[in-house]
């Protein structure tokens, strides 16, 4: 099981969503290094489902944290930080009827071969997005520390089932524009907001695109072939559930550009090297070029649905038919955006260390 991700810096998630608790353990980080917990304390609270009724999963867990290790007299010690976060408002009995039939979409089926049965099938176990709180956990943390070098890390929703927000500046990203809701307009939110609404009272679900950022992340960060920064930052954004597609800068449409027009001329100003625009995401090579770092994250629709659908039933091998029961969130991308800004900051700190 692939637990663990990073170098110099090692991210590991425990858990599963029905269990009696998830957690994180984070290996690396500089001894000394001072954590604002209430920074945490508000990106935790981005991805929880507060504030987002009828939008969100109806589960309500306060995602408390508790530091077992690695923290003492205000600082990290140096040693492996270690949070557990504990599971309250579970509803473990709405899953037994989907022991064996498998979610289409999900990772149901997978994990059932993979584990020859012995998987934790409540709430999706291990492959949760509920094991995103202890990932947002240690995004956060890692995003402090990115702060403390000069680098920033944000995202917001750039799409939900159709309905676009404006995008970041390319050479300028206005991290300090997105509103509480996940969007730089909130004409945008609202819009959003109804589609998710038509798609739940359907019985559906509606996906989505995060736009993250990173600025003042300095040239020649990156260690191609295998360990570019795109690889990095690939590896762990695809590590999200749900997350089915990424691109750097333009990505896709440089395939239908010209040279002339995809390049992204160098200048000089004030003594640094820059470019005029940010067609390629700031990566080229692998290697960072000092301009923001600009991907997208494509999130699909939420699998686990109320519109019954034809699956299998494992303990027969029999065609059956499945209506998902239980407390699921109608869009995931309502509450990814803080996710994909914490997984990018595990990433570029690895690299960056």
């Amino acid at each position: 099981m692939g637990a663990t991700f990073g170098e110099k810096l090692k991210v590991t998630i425990f858990g599963e969503s029905h269990g009696t608790a998830i957690g994180v353990v984070i290996d690396g980080l500089p001894a000394g290094f001072k954590p604002d917990f209430a920074a945490v304390d508000e990106m935790m609270a981005r991805r929880s489902a507060k504030g987002k009724e009828k939008i969100a999963t109806a589960r309500r867990e306060g995602d408390e944290y508790e530091i077992v290790s690695g923290f003492f007299n205000g600082a990290c010690t140096g040693t492996p930080l270690a949070a557990v976060i504990r599971n309250k408002d579970t509803r473990s009995p709405d899953y037994e009827r989907m022991r064996f039939l498998m979610r289409p979409g999900h990772s149901d089926w997978g994990y059932f071969v993979k584990e020859g049965g012995f998987n934790d099938y409540r709430g999706g176990g291990h492959s949760s997005g509920r094991l995103t709180a202890p990932l947002v956990f240690a995004g956060a943390i890692c995003k402090q520390v990115l702060l403390s070098k000069g680098i920033s890390v944000g995202a917001h929703i750039a799409e939900i089932g159709g309905v676009k927000d404006r995008r970041f500046n390319p050479v300028a990203p206005e991290l300090d524009k997105v509103n509480r809701d996940g969007t730089l307009e909130e004409s945008a939110w609202t819009a959003m907001r109804e589609e998710v609404l038509r798609a739940a009272e359907k019985g559906d679900s509606v996906g989505g695109v995060i736009e993250c950022a990173v600025v003042g992340i300095p040239a020649g960060v990156g260690d191609p072939f295998f360990d570019s920064l795109e690889s990095r930052l690939a590896h762990m954004v695809f590590s999200v559930p749900a997350v089915k597609g990424i691109q750097f800068g333009k990505g896709y449409e440089l395939a239908e550009m010209n040279g002339s027009k995809a390049n992204d001329p160098f200048r000089v100003v004030d003594g640094r090297v820059v470019t005029s625009t940010n067609n390629n995401g700031g990566i080229l090579g692998g290697i960072t070029t000092g301009m923001p770092v600009i991907f997208d994250a494509a999130i699909k629709p939420t699998s686990s649905i109320f519109t019954e659908q034809d699956t299998v039933d494992v303990s027969t091998m029999q065609n059956a038919k499945l209506q998902v029961k239980g407390r699921h969130d109608p869009c995931i991308a309502v509450r990814a955006a803080v996710v994909i800004e914490a997984a990018a900051s595990i990433a570029v700190l690895d690299a960056v260390l």
